[in-house]
């Protein structure tokens, strides 16, 4: 489990909206060669892939799965009846795009009523339990993951195990059971300090924290179960792989590899250009995705009794509503930011985030600020319009670091070139991907003081989805 090593406590700086260009220390500091994060935030099941709730069933899946059920009954053998629970999906909350943050008391009463009601509403939130209030037991997570059953895990990272399970009043949630490592000395104090940093935060875009357990070497946190994967995984073509993995496990763990196998794999491979869902992720869900994202790290940045900071903002760690709203994940690397009003402008700490997402600036200086969310943002909203990895070792070299190759098509008068080839190439989907685009270079600006604030950002999004709309409609 990756975590702070934190205490904090302070406050504020002002926004900076000019255009930076994108300068030459990212051709000079490529982010691939820094150790990425080792944690997985797939704390959803990959087993419910559904698009937006008025596109009905889909056919390419519908084929993808009658397909897989033939070949898997061809060349597997019949696996044993489990007693296990099928839980259904616990997201029943259709909110606007405009987001809340539970009712939380704003630190500032100088903030703009405009900012309260994008922020700080207690009306558009649908929770009906206190975050992080339970209190778990042993037995009781031994209860909800049936002694933790294979039949329950729905993802595993560096950080240990997820498991989906159901608490006895019908909700349903993520259990997130780190791995024991008896030679880190420090698991313990960093999986607290996580603990502590979730506590404090309560929003319809962060995964929402239930509560937590520590018995001697376990460690594990409860959490909001959200049911449609990762952004990442939306994005990716080969998700559809993913499929045969989680319905037809018995193919893999009967050792398997034959021609039936090998057939089912290129049938599947066949549909992967569709990505996702048999669907493209079309660029209005994209946009409504980064306006979520931006809502969300606004919230950590401004409306929080100290400002967080996140550390690890990437596609990955974005998890997905059935509606296709985004709640941000994973707050292994979060820590608080400077006090401000004690005089500090930033923190000095060890590097830590994902490579393709690091801020230059933090990476050099091992100066930690809010700007450093920015910058992880920037690189996100390219992926959002590309559909590829921050890093693409397979592309060519000018191609290899997707917001760099991304920024000099765009400068130089080429940015459509860059467009998610599966996205179609219609007036209005060109006219907001100019526009993402110059928010983008603004938040890739080498240094801190050239790129905006997470609420700056939240706010040209809206107006972009605002002109997207109008032209679209």
């Amino acid at each position: 489990m990756k975590s702070p090593n934190t205490q904090f406590s302070g406050r504020r700086r002002s926004s900076s909206g000019s255009v930076s260009m994108f300068s030459s220390s990212m051709d000079s500091r490529t982010p691939d060669r820094v150790p990425h994060s080792a944690s997985s935030s797939t704390y959803s099941s990959t087993t419910t892939i559904s698009q937006k709730s008025n596109s009905g069933r889909n056919p390419v899946i519908i084929a993808v799965k009658t397909v897989a059920e033939a070949f898997a009954s061809c060349f597997t053998p019949p696996e044993p009846k489990s007693s296990s629970t099928n839980f259904g999906d616990s997201d029943s909350f259709k909110a606007p795009s405009v987001a809340s943050d539970g009712g939380r008391k704003k630190r500032h009463s100088s903030s703009s009523s405009r900012g309260r009601s994008i922020y700080g509403s207690e009306n558009n939130s649908t929770h009906t339990k206190e975050a992080g209030r339970i209190k778990f037991t042993m037995e009781d997570i031994y209860k909800v993951t049936k002694h933790f059953s294979p039949s329950l895990k729905i993802g595993q990272g560096g950080f240990g195990i997820v498991y989906k399970g159901c608490l006895a009043d019908g909700t349903v949630v993520a259990i997130k059971r780190a791995k024991k490592n008896i030679h880190d000395k420090h698991s313990g104090a960093e999986f607290r300090s996580e603990v502590q940093t979730l506590e404090k935060i309560e929003h319809l875009n962060l995964v929402k924290f239930y509560g937590f357990l520590e018995h001697g070497e376990e460690k594990i946190l409860v959490v909001e179960y959200v049911p449609n994967g990762t952004l990442r995984e939306h994005l990716d073509s080969e998700f559809l792989i993913l499929l045969l993995i989680f319905h037809f496990p018995s193919i893999f763990d009967s050792g398997i590899h034959n021609y039936g196998f090998q057939c089912l794999s290129i049938i599947l491979m066949s549909f992967s250009d569709a990505g996702v869902n048999g669907n493209v992720l079309d660029f209005a869900s994209r946009l409504d995705i980064g306006i979520d994202v931006g809502h969300a790290i606004t919230y950590l940045h401004m409306y929080t009794d100290h400002p967080i900071i996140h550390r690890d903002i990437k596609s990955s760690n974005i998890l997905l509503t059935e509606n296709l709203r985004a709640k941000v994940a994973d707050f292994g690397f979060a820590r608080l930011a400077a006090d401000t009003e004690s005089g500090a402008t930033h923190v000095s700490t060890q590097v830590k985030g994902t490579a393709g997402y690091l801020d230059p600036e933090y990476l050099s200086t091992y100066q930690l600020t809010e700007k450093s969310d920015v910058y992880s943002f920037g690189v996100l909203l390219v992926e959002l319009v590309t559909g590829r990895r921050p890093i693409e070792p397979k592309k060519e070299i000018k191609e290899r670091i997707t917001a760099r190759w991304a920024m000099k098509k765009f400068t130089s008068g080429d940015a459509i070139l860059t467009l998610d080839p599966r996205l179609e190439r219609s007036a209005a989907n060109s006219l907001a991907m100019e526009k993402i685009y110059e928010l983008a270079l603004q938040c890739l600006a080498p240094h801190r003081h050239g790129r905006p604030t997470m609420r700056k950002c939240a706010e040209i999004l809206w107006s972009i989805r605002k002109d997207y709309r109008e032209l679209a409609g």
